[in-house]
């Protein structure tokens, strides 16, 4: 449970890194480390999310 808690929190966060790298900062060094960033987030939360998915209910 917890662990698609952090992966839909990676998802949001990496949703505003990505908006401040396209539109608000004009440096390309930041630029290219925060969408570096958002990248990485946003695949750890897919790889968490099939994780999670094709894991099914724990229940018995």
């Amino acid at each position: 449970m917890w662990l698609s808690f952090y992966a839909m929190g990676f998802m949001a966060i990496s949703m505003g890194l990505i908006y401040l790298s396209r539109h608000k900062i004009s440096n390309r060094f930041i630029k290219f480390i925060l969408a570096l960033i958002a990248y990485a987030l946003l695949i750890f939360s897919f790889f968490a999310m099939v994780y999670l998915v094709f894991s099914g209910p724990s229940g018995g």
